[in-house]
């Protein structure tokens, strides 16, 4: 019975990772064995998945709900109002989506945090060590991967990249002699 039930979770697991960007051409029996690596975690609304400057290694997949990607102003600028600054949403994640991957990569601290932003949320988790084996293993699948883990972290950085020229410009930094 635990054999079904496995193969079972598999196939659900499949489904999900089909409706992903970084696993979109992947084979089915890549698709397979990725899923094979997964597990699930069910975060309750506001709760922290990850703290930023903390260390990772596992990507996480949506498979359901929504998660706050957050940075706090306060690691990179002074308080200056005498009162602790809040962590900032910079992106709202949803199904089909991932977040963790830069760990996934490099093995550094984690940029931003992640919190659940809905009351329903399903997350696969998958082992940076065993996807990393897998890819290793299968050179095919790995490069598939990686490319696409590399096009997924260009877009979001081209995102990022556009909400600093955004707020640069609406607020934009006193120059030195000119008055404001």
């Amino acid at each position: 019975m635990a054999k079904k039930t496995d193969a079972d979770k598999v196939l659900k697991y499949v489904n999900i990772l089909r409706r992903t960007d970084i696993f979109y051409d992947l084979t089915e029996p890549q698709l397979e064995m990725v899923a094979s690596l997964c597990s699930e975690v069910t975060p309750k609304a506001g709760e922290i998945i990850f703290e930023e400057n903390s260390t990772g290694d596992e990507l996480y997949v949506i498979a359901s709900g929504e998660v706050d990607i957050l940075v706090d102003p306060a690691l990179v600028q002074p308080v200056t109002t005498g009162r602790p600054s809040r962590p900032l949403t910079i992106a709202t994640l949803r199904r089909g989506q991932t977040f963790g991957e830069i760990a996934l990569v490099d093995q550094g601290l984690r940029s931003a945090s992640a919190r659940c932003a809905s009351k329903k949320a399903r997350l696969l988790v998958i082992p940076r060590d065993r996807l990393i084996k897998l890819c290793d293993t299968y050179p095919d699948l790995g490069y598939r991967l990686m490319r696409n883990i590399a096009a997924d972290l260009a877009f979001k950085i081209r995102g990022t990249d556009l909400m600093i020229r955004e707020q640069l410009l609406w607020h934009p930094r006193p120059t030195r002699g000119i008055p404001q």
